[in-house]
């Protein structure tokens, strides 16, 4: 955990996050800053991190899939996160290499936490995803996933499952980074999440 009731950023921390993330030391400053000025008790809750997302999706009601990205950066399920974990969130969720990403996606899609992953477990996330897209976003999708049930069917039959299938990381890992459109599907424009992240910082 983060020694985040100090008034500055650790060293040991500042080398941790530096070695893990891209983030250059100035960045971490400043974010660690902007973090305590939100959470001066150095943890930030589940409707702070909320709240914190929602300014990334002022036009879009991203409460549901907030909640399920805090869930699986919540390591000891205390509830809260320290900066520490945070900033590995915003890390993994925005720069971390693809197997990377594939680990955090596979813990977000997992919801229940038992290992594998269902279909009704990937129509949750997808839901949520789906309450972030604009109404004029979806008119301009295609036809077979233009609703979360048809997204995750589509998901679902390019990893080949039957509807009571389980799927394990390592297939989930392994399909995904064969297959470019289960990436697009399972991520919603994660680019424009980044912008909206840099855009935010800049402006912290």
């Amino acid at each position: 955990m983060g020694n985040s009731k100090s008034g500055s950023l650790s060293k040991d921390i500042l080398e941790e996050l530096q070695l893990n993330t891209k983030f250059t030391a100035e960045e971490l400053r400043a974010w660690y800053q902007s973090f305590q000025k939100e959470c001066p008790s150095g943890r930030i809750t589940r409707q702070q991190f909320q709240s914190i997302y929602a300014k990334f999706f002022p036009d879009s009601d991203p409460k549901a899939y907030a909640e399920h990205v805090f869930r699986s950066f919540d390591a000891n399920g205390d509830g809260t996160l320290d900066f520490k974990e945070y900033v590995i969130a915003l890390h993994m969720t925005t720069a971390g290499k693809p197997s990377q990403k594939l680990e955090w996606a596979f813990s977000l899609y997992d919801v229940d936490g038992n290992g594998a992953i269902s279909k009704n477990e990937v129509l949750d996330i997808v839901t949520a995803i789906f309450k972030m897209i604009s109404p004029e976003d979806v008119k301009h999708l295609p036809d077979d996933e233009n609703t979360p049930e048809k997204r995750a069917e589509k998901i679902w039959s390019f990893f080949g499952k039957k509807d009571d299938d389980k799927l394990t990381e390592e297939e989930f890992i392994e399909r995904t980074l064969a297959n470019k459109e289960i990436l697009r599907l399972i991520q919603f424009e994660p680019q424009k999440v980044k912008e909206r992240l840099n855009e935010k910082e800049k402006n912290a």
